[in-house]
C-alpha cells in the first residue's frame, strides 16, 4: 500500500493570512473572534451579532486584481491558502509529472455573498446586469477549478460538499486517490466564506449559533456547561498530500503521516446527530481500522467540538465507548473555540493543526472552558496549550444531514518508511 505523507499547509483563518499566524494564535489561546464588521448585523435585526472573520483581507496582496475581481471571497480564501501549501511543500513544478497531480479543496455553502448580491441586482436593475461571472465565481468546484489552473494540475479534479465535514472529506478522498496510485500528489482542503445576513439569518433561527454578543471572544465555548451555540468562522485551509517515496525523492520536509480515513452516516436527523453517538462511533473505529491503529495508541484528538449542548455530549460519548477508561488519559481540544466553526473549512483547517500538533509536540488549548459539565467530563486541555508528544491524533468532523468524517495521523518514522502494513 503506498503511503501518504503532508508536505505543505496553507491556511488563511480569522487568527491570520497564514499558517504561522494560526499556529501562533492557537497556542497562545488567542480569539479570532469578534462583532462583525463586515455588515451592520443589528440593521438586519440579527439575534447574533458575532462571528470568526477574516480580518484586513487584500486579496490584491496576493492574486492579480483582474482575476480576484472573479472569484467569490471562498475562492480567495483557497487560492491564497493553496499558494502557501505549495510553496511550504518545496515542490519545483516544472520537475513533478501534472497529470499525477490534482485537486480537491470542497466548500460547505460556496458563493453566498455573490447569491445575495446578484438576486438584489437581479430585482433592482433587472436580469440584463446580472453579472456574466456569476455562476462561475461561485459554484462550488471554483475553488479547485481555479486551483488546479494556477499551478497547471491536471489529474483528479474534483470537490467535495458535506457541510461542515467538507474539509476532512476532501483530505481523506484526496489520501485515497495518491494511496491507489491515481495521483503522487494532491492539493486537498476546504473553504468558506458565509458571514453573511442571509447566512447568519438561517443558522440563528435554528437556533445553532450563540448568542452571547456582548462577549465575543468568550462565545464558542466547547465542553464548556454554559455553551449556547456555534460562532460562525470564515476561511480556507489546505494541504499538500504526496506519495512518500516521491516526497523522499526530493528530499521534502514531511509534517506528518496520513494513515487511516473514515466515513459513515447516521441516518438518523438532517441536523442533530444521533443521541448514541452510533455514526460517531462508527467512523472513528473505521478510521482506526484502516490506520491500522489501536485505542491504546492514540494520544491525541483534534475534535469537532462545535460548543453546540448536543454535539459536545455526543462526541464525548462517542470517544468513552470506544476508548473505555483511557478516555479519561487523552488529550482533546477544539481549536473552534479560537476561530469559530468553519464549516467546510473546519475540517481542513483543523488537520494543519493536527499535523503542527504532530510536528511541534504541542498541543492548542480549548479556551472558555470555565465551567464544568458532568456530561463533558475528559481532558480538554482547558485554556492553556500544553506541550505532549503526540505520535498518533485522530481529526473529527461530523456534518448536516448525518454526514461523518475522521483522519488518522502519524508521526513520520523515517525506519517504517518500506512499510506497506
Amino acid at each position: 500500500m503506498r503511503r501518504v505523507v503532508i508536505t505543505g499547509v496553507g491556511a488563511v483563518t480569522p487568527l491570520g493570512h497564514n499558517v504561522k499566524e494560526l499556529w501562533e494564535g492557537l497556542i497562545n489561546g488567542r480569539s479570532g473572534i469578534d462583532t462583525i464588521k463586515r455588515f451592520d448585523p443589528v440593521a438586519y435585526n440579527l439575534p447574533v451579532h458575532i462571528a470568526g472573520e477574516v480580518k484586513d483581507f487584500d486579496p490584491k496582496k496576493y492574486l492579480d486584481p483582474k482575476d480576484a475581481k472573479r472569484m467569490s471571497d471562498f475562492v480567495k480564501f483557497s487560492m491564497v491558502a493553496a499558494k502557501e501549501a505549495v510553496a511550504d511543500s518545496g515542490l519545483e513544478l516544472d520537475k513533478i509529472n501534472h497529470e499525477k497531480a490534482g485537486v480537491i479543496i470542497g466548500t460547505g455553502i460556496g458563493g453566498l455573498r455573490d447569491i445575495e448580491n446578484q438576486q438584489q441586482v437581479l430585482l433592482e436593475k433587472g436580469a440584463r446586469r446580472v453579472s456574466p461571472f456569476f455562476i462561475p465565481s461561485g459554484i462550488a468546484n471554483m475553488a479547485s477549478g481555479y486551483v488546479s489552473i494556477e499551478f497547471g494540475f491536471k489529474g483528479p479534479n474534483t470537490c467535495v460538499v458535506t457541510a461542515c465535514a467538507t474539509g476532512t472529506h476532501s483530505i481523506g478522498d484526496a489520501f485515497k486517490i495518491i494511496q491507489r496510485g491515481d495521483a503522487d500528489i494532491m492539493i486537498a482542503g476546504g473553504a468558506e466564506s458565509a458571514i453573511t445576513p442571509l447566512g447568519i439569518a438561517g443558522f440563528a433561527n435554528m437556533k445553532a449559533l450563540s448568542t452571547r454578543n456582548d462577549e465575543p471572544q468568550k462565545a464558542s465555548r466547547p465542553f464548556d456547561a454554559e455553551r449556547d451555540g456555534f460562532v460562525m468562522g470564515e476561511g480556507a485551509a489546505t494541504v499538500v498530500l504526496e506519495e512518500l517515496e516521491h516526497a523522499l525523492a526530493r528530499g521534502a520536509e514531511i509534517y506528518a503521516e496520513v494513515v487511516g480515513y473514515g466515513m459513515t452516516g447516521d441516518a438518523y436527523h438532517i441536523t442533530a446527530p444521533c443521541a448514541d453517538a452510533d455514526g460517531a462511533i462508527r467512523v472513528i473505529n473505521a478510521a482506526m481500522n484502516d490506520a491500522r491503529v489501536n485505542p491504546d495508541e492514540v494520544d491525541y484528538i483534534n475534535a469537532h467540538g462545535t460548543s453546540t449542548p448536543l454535539n459536545d455530549k455526543v462526541e464525548t460519548l462517542a470517544i468513552k465507548e470506544i476508548f473505555g477508561e483511557r478516555a479519561y488519559q487523552l488529550k482533546i481540544s477544539s481549536i473552534k473555540s479560537m476561530i469559530g466553526h468553519l464549516l467546510g473549512a473546519a475540517g481542513a483547517v483543523e488537520a494543519v493543526a493536527t499535523a503542527l500538533t504532530i510536528k511541534n509536540g504541542i498541543i492548542p488549548p480549548t479556551i472558555n472552558y470555565e465551567h464544568p459539565d458532568p456530561d463533558c467530563d475528559l481532558d480538554y486541555v482547558p485554556n492553556k496549550a500544553i506541550e505532549y508528544p503526540v505520535k498518533v491524533a485522530i481529526s473529527n468532523s461530523f456534518g448536516f444531514g448525518g454526514t461523518n468524517a475522521c483522519l488518522v495521523f502519524k508521526e513520520y518514522e523515517w525506519f517504517f518508511r518500506k512499510s506497506t502494513f
